[in-house]
């Protein structure tokens, strides 16, 4: 068994596509003619965005919506850099909310944590023990 999707379900798969292009310099994978589903290249998990549609559709009765969450939903994915402080600035500067500024926490990590235009949660960190 190994993990081989993280699936966010939003509102529009393009834009969330462009956030992420712009905010954190990922590459598009894919988007399917439809709209309705893509994925970003990151690496050997593939992420990867749905429409709520898409969501409804796997999901009889309903799902939570982030967006429409006025806190986040208690799920994050976590993007690993060197430089938290610059990506946190970065991706504010592309349109995300600021949760938490850079802190190194008392293992030494540097976390912060934004929530992007659909509501995902999003924490920017250093390596764990770098």
């Amino acid at each position: 068994m190994k993990l081989g999707y993280t699936i966010l379900y939003v509102p529009d798969v393009s834009a969330s596509l462009e956030f992420f292009e712009r905010a954190f310099g990922l590459k598009r994978r894919f988007l399917h003619e439809s709209g309705t589903y893509g994925e970003l290249d990151t690496g050997e998990t593939t992420l990867s965005f749905a429409a709520h549609a898409l969501g409804d559709g796997n999901f009889p009765g309903g799902h939570v919506a982030a967006h429409s969450s006025a806190r986040p939903l208690g799920m994050e994915i976590a993007l690993v850099t060197a430089d938290v402080a610059q990506a946190h600035a970065t991706a504010i500067a592309c349109g995300a909310r600021e949760l938490a500024a850079p802190a190194t926490k008392p293992w030494g990590q540097v976390v912060s944590y934004v929530r992007a235009p659909d509501g995902c949660l999003i924490e920017l960190c250093t390596p764990v023990g770098g």
